[in-house]
């Protein structure tokens, strides 16, 4: 019976996370908003789709991804240190291109936090008797109201303490589901053998499919925004770190989950890691839902005030903050009834791709200003072109 080294796995690492050493680090308390955002969601959908559609490519997908993220963590982190210590502060191409990534990002909050809550919604029901999609957007128009209920007349400050319990609370389970899935491949590595199935998806498909999967791997930038709080130096330290351990998470996570099941017994859906999990322990169903709860309330709430903000901000004030979540609940109710969770994945990637690009080209043309090497200024243009190919091209899973 797994369930309980499942449960010591997560009660440990919920232990460490407490350890005053570690929940009072400065270092981790930045590190933890990254981090949040880029675990936030793509350890309940990664698994499934990255198997069914790559099969014993999985690993190979998955590190690709890490690494295309870690680059364009690299440009962000460039920026900002030409932002906070380059000499003779931006040109007028710089904020021009800085005002369209803003806008851009702003966009991509919409997405994501429809995509945050279509996944609450779906985990919400999954477990109950009511399961199916309609009563997954029923929730999730439910929860989208009081999100603008709350923001309207409170703020979101009483909600903010979440964040850090919410990312604990993930972290440990998702330390508890990686055990479960290490002692399920030692079992079937000395028993019935591991499963090895080969790619659903070559060539330009797979691609495109990867293209849109960068939403599951985003998050590192909002640690560019913390700038009220943290140095430059601590936002590109709890960046790298973030990424460091969201990676080894991701590579570990894929690396097990690509061996052990079998495409044909698992439905793709947006709460296939439970059908998965439940077959490697009773207990990882439960665990899965309550983080995924937590999970994704807590990232919708941080993207709604996030992009509020920022709103308000972008239109001096024209737009007020109560105005910009307005129109962002609008916008999620209507795609949360338009689309499906696969399609707003690929349309929170493409949006998230832009961004990326923009930077990217920010940070291009710093490098070229500044007298940087000119296979540096290459390398900021060749990402560039390459998130612009990510926003144009990236497709759903189908």
């Amino acid at each position: 019976m797994l369930n309980a080294p499942i449960l010591l796995a997560g009660l440990a690492t919920a232990a460490l996370l407490l350890w005053p050493p570690v929940a009072r680090s400065r270092l981790w308390r930045a590190t933890i908003t990254p981090l949040a955002s880029i675990i936030g969601s793509g350890f309940l959908v990664l698994g499934p789709i990255l198997q069914h559609s790559y099969g014993h490519d999985a690993p190979l997908v998955m590190a690709v991804l890490c690494a295309t993220a870690y680059a364009f963590g690299h440009v962000i982190r460039y920026n900002i240190t030409m932002r906070m210590e380059g000499p003779g502060g931006r040109s007028p191409a710089e904020e021009r291109l800085e005002l369209l990534a803003s806008w851009a990002l702003s966009f991509a909050y919409v997405i994501s936090v429809a995509y945050y809550l279509n996944l609450f919604g779906a985990f919400a029901v999954s477990l109950t008797p009511y399961q199916g999609a309609a009563n997954g957007r029923i929730v999730t128009t439910a929860v989208f109201a009081a999100i603008l209920a709350t923001g309207w007349m409170r703020g979101f400050h009483a909600l903010e303490r979440m964040e850090q319990v919410s990312v604990g609370l993930k972290l440990a389970v998702i330390a508890a589901m990686i055990a479960g899935l290490a002692f399920f491949f030692a079992r079937r590595l000395g028993g019935a053998g591991l499963i090895v199935e080969p790619p659903h998806l070559t060539g330009w498909p797979a691609l495109t499919l990867a293209f849109g999967l960068v939403v599951t791997v985003q998050g590192f930038e909002t640690a560019r925004y913390l700038g009220a709080e943290y140095d430059a130096r601590t936002r590109r330290r709890a960046m790298r770190l973030a990424q460091a351990i969201s990676s080894a998470i991701y590579l570990v996570y894929i690396g097990l989950v690509a061996f052990l099941f079998r495409t044909a017994d698992t439905q793709l859906t947006e709460t296939a890691i439970i059908d998965m999990m439940r077959a490697v322990a009773p207990v990882l169903p439960l665990l899965l839902v309550v983080a995924a709860l937590a999970a994704q309330f807590s990232a919708a709430v941080a993207d709604t005030g996030g992009a509020g903000g920022l709103v308000a901000e972008l239109t001096g004030g024209r737009v007020t903050v109560r105005g910009a979540y307005a129109a962002l609940v609008a916008a999620g109710v209507t795609l949360t009834w338009a689309s499906d969770i696969f399609a707003l994945i690929a349309y929170a990637s493409r949006a998230f791709a832009l961004y990326y690009t923009l930077q990217a080209a920010i940070a291009a043309v710093a490098a070229h200003r500044h007298g940087a090497s000119p296979p540096r200024a290459a390398a900021y243009g060749a990402l560039a072109l390459l998130g612009l190919a990510m926003a144009i091209f990236g497709t759903p899973v189908e």
